[in-house]
């Protein structure tokens, strides 16, 4: 099938706007610009090298972490999207300390919708040309509308999200994103600028071959963790399982999605509470998993279920294929 008969992105978010159980044209508006922030950030991406946008800004984010040219670019790019548009109330990223309150015309805001999100997740990769991706989620806000957000707006459950997604910017640049009724992959043919529906219900096995760990932690990593990693690399069954890390969690947590597999970036004596954070990356992250039928856990307990104190929370992270996730949950509570 050609790209020119598939349907696009716009096409499907209007055509599956019945799905969305707060069905209104903002969803849409929404999505419009998301996407059109991605294209942005699509085309510096492949710039790099030609551009200065390669290296280190200069400056570390409130996670004490060295911010990359590219993160503070794309950071921009989707912040001032969201903003133009008039679309949202709320904005949380990663690289900003505090959330950021949006006023209407008015001085008053009666948009119903938040924004989190990891504009440019993997960004030291780019430096190399290693795929990167940006992270979002979406919830509706739970203060009155009309009055400014506050944090109570941005601390909620993963389970109360009504939209997470993400972009992979690699060989090809993909959308993919859930509203609660299944994963649907848009790819962007950069010629015309559109996304085509390229990955139709994306689904992720129960079993798969992959695990997905940074090892060189491994002498860091809580017992359970460490005989898991042994129960994958024993030969037994279907076992060793293969292991793949890119150091970026789209690419990886992309790949194991099509092949089936489990990605791991468990607590360490390093990051005694992992290196993830709850609300940019591993809320949304398993929304999405779960829609596509996998599972995504703390090492004990479900992600989405994780009550949220502040905004820049860190989490383990266990998620993919069910039954290598629930394997790893019984490792873990071995060792508890």
């Amino acid at each position: 099938m050609s790209a020119q008969s598939k349907q696009t992105l716009g096409e499907f978010i209007i055509d599956r706007q019945e799905d969305f159980k707060y069905s209104s044209g903002e969803l849409t508006r929404l999505f419009n610009s998301i996407r059109l922030a991605a294209k942005i950030v699509s085309h510096k991406v492949n710039q790099a090298g030609l551009v200065d946008i390669i290296g280190a800004f200069g400056q570390e984010n409130i996670q004490g972490e060295q911010q990359q040219k590219l993160d503070v670019y794309a950071n921009e790019v989707f912040i001032q999207t969201l903003i133009n548009r008039e679309i949202v109330c709320g904005i949380g990223s990663e690289e900003n300390d505090d959330f950021i309150s949006i006023e209407g015309k008015d001085g008053n805001n009666e948009n119903k919708y938040i924004v989190l999100m990891d504009p440019l997740d993997g960004s030291s990769n780019i430096d190399v040309n290693v795929s990167v991706g940006t992270i979002f989620s979406i919830y509706r806000r739970v203060t009155p509308i009309g009055t400014p957000v506050t944090k109570e707006d941005f601390l909620q459950k993963g389970e109360n999200q009504v939209a997470a997604g993400y972009v992979i910017y690699g060989s090809s640049t993909m959308l993919v994103y859930t509203t609660g009724n299944g994963v649907n992959g848009f790819t962007l043919n950069p010629a015309i600028g559109t996304f085509y529906l390229s990955h139709p219900e994306m689904s992720i096995s129960e079993d798969g071959g992959i695990y997905s760990v940074n090892e060189g932690n491994y002498v860091h990593f809580p017992q359970g963790v460490k005989d898991y990693i042994k129960y994958c690399q024993a030969e037994e069954g279907n076992r060793p399982y293969t292991s793949r890390y890119i150091g970026s969690l789209v690419s990886d947590i992309h790949r194991n999605i099509l092949k089936g597999g489990i990605y791991l970036y468990p607590t360490s004596a390093k990051a005694p509470n992992g290196k993830l954070r709850l609300l940019y990356e591993c809320n949304p992250i398993a929304f999405i998993i779960e829609q596509a039928g996998g599972k995504a856990s703390d090492g004990f307990n479900r992600i989405m279920e994780i009550e949220p104190t502040e905004l820049h929370q860190r989490v383990p992270f266990f998620c993919g294929s069910k039954n290598m996730v629930e394997k790893a949950e019984e490792f873990m509570s071995l060792n508890k």
